[in-house]
């Protein structure tokens, strides 16, 4: 079962991802977005970093269309994207979520890894939340506090998993995906 904040949130992202506002959600969106993050970081979708957030998005949107029943490269509209994201994110648990979003946070994060310690800092955060998502360094600060489970000043994929899930369940209200 999803909160009102949760859907709220799946509303927000749906908006934010229909790149050329048509009303619907197809693979050149998911293009646009990974487009958009990989700029955002000073990298190419030429190298393996920029390919693998590329990648990632597109198999994302994959996974959700066939699941709104539009097939693999099919476009969704708001109610289809909700619904799959229902079944996908919502339906399957913790593991249904992961599965689902896992690769496209780990792109991302090995991507904002520029110490390529395999963990995400404090500054690379806030390069991932200001350029990607908008957020102030205060702001980015403060999540990096509140996803900083283990409080060792590192994020580790895992602990960037759960903060998404936690956004997407409508329990914490930092938008980590852009």
């Amino acid at each position: 079962m999803t909160s009102a904040l949760s859907h709220e949130n799946d509303v927000r992202r749906f908006r934010k991802w229909d790149a050329d506002n048509n009303g619907v959600i197809d693979r050149s969106d998911y293009e646009a977005e990974a487009r958009r993050i990989v700029a955002a970081f000073g990298e190419s979708l030429n190298n393996g970093r920029g390919r693998a957030v590329m990648e990632a998005l597109i198999e994302l949107h994959r996974r959700q269309a066939e699941a709104a029943g539009v097939g693999p490269a099919g476009a969704l509209n708001q109610e289809q994207y909700l619904a799959a994201n229902r079944e996908l994110m919502f339906g399957r648990g913790d593991e249904g979520f992961d599965s689902l979003l896992r690769p496209t946070i780990a792109a991302i994060s090995d991507l904002c890894d520029t110490d390529r310690d395999g963990l995400v800092s404090r500054v690379e955060l806030r390069r991932w939340l200001g350029s990607a998502v908008g957020l102030s360094d205060a702001d980015s600060d403060a999540a990096f506090d509140r996803i900083d489970l283990d409080g060792d000043g590192a994020l580790t994929v895992d602990e960037l998993v759960i903060a998404v899930r936690e956004f997407h369940y409508g329990r914490l209200d930092i938008p980590l995906l852009g």
